[in-house]
């Protein structure tokens, strides 16, 4: 699932028609809450309202719009509501649309600006339930990053090998790791998985020194942690918070993605038990 905000900029950048639909108004129980969006373009689509016949019947009267507003519309991609009118619908969410929510949904569907992206985007980030600072671009941090693409989590990912973080069009290259440890905002989550045990315990001992996280995990056995338990208590920090392995111990599958899954859900629950506020 991509940004829907760097996707809609994308489209609009190729001169492609964008529909904006937005939900207006939503009453009772319904899937998504009022601003919720979704990008239409007659291919594709970006974000959601809730998916479902909702979705379906809005993604389709979205295109029946870019349509009729193509007819008369050099560029309906740009085009403002002067040019395309704005129009909304209501859909009642019983058993006659196919959903049994019991709520009703007011959306509204008009021409994507790239204003628009700019303001959604700004929104999103405002949105998100944290940030997360990840070290390491291996396999099992790919899997991670790819499992993090549709959360609300402000996420830098970095490496201090050149090659491995080029492999990786969202991973950063470092030339040192452990100043992101101290440029890392108030209340981060920390996910250290890089190719040197000297390396995860050199950030592991700094994230601790800072104390102020909501989340500390290093990739590992029961071993590795032992080690680092020995080696953090030499040096007066309190390894009681740190996380290795990572994922818990519930399903035994050294697959990345597998890996990644599990350790994503541990992060959120992390993040939503220590928020700062």
């Amino acid at each position: 699932m991509r940004d829907p905000a760097r996707q809609g900029n994308a489209w609009l950048a190729e001169g492609r028609p964008v529909a904006l639909v937005r939900i207006e108004e939503a009453s009772g129980s319904t899937p998504r809450e009022a601003g919720a969006f979704m990008l239409v373009t007659e291919e594709e689509t970006a974000g959601t309202i809730g998916g479902g016949e909702l979705e379906w019947q809005a993604m389709q009267a979205a295109r029946a719009w870019l349509r009729q507003a193509a007819g008369g519309l050099d560029n309906p991609a740009t085009a403002g509501s002067d040019d395309g009118e704005e129009t909304t619908a209501s859909l009642a969410l019983g058993p006659q649309s196919g959903q049994c929510c019991g709520g009703r949904v007011t959306y509204s569907i008009r021409a994507a600006t790239s204003h628009d992206m700019f303001t959604l985007g700004r929104k999103a980030l405002g949105n998100t339930i944290g940030s997360l600072w990840i070290f390491g671009g291996g396999h099992v941090g790919r899997a991670v990053s790819d499992a993090l693409l549709p959360l609300p989590l402000a996420v830098r990912w970095v490496d201090e090998r050149a090659e491995i973080a080029a492999a990786a069009a969202d991973c950063q290259w470092v030339q040192n790791p452990l100043a992101e440890v101290d440029s890392a905002w108030p209340g981060a989550a920390f996910l250290i998985l890089t190719h040197s045990h000297a390396r995860d315990f050199e950030l592991c001992s700094a994230v601790l020194r800072r104390g102020d996280f909501a989340y500390l995990g290093v990739i590992g056995s029961a071993t590795k942690r032992a080690r680092f338990e020995r080696g953090l208590r030499e040096l007066g920090l309190d390894s009681s918070r740190l996380v290795c392995p990572i994922g818990g111990g519930d399903v035994n599958d050294k697959r990345p993605e597998v890996i990644a899954a599990l350790t994503v859900a541990e992060i959120i629950r992390a993040m939503k038990g220590n928020r700062l506020e």
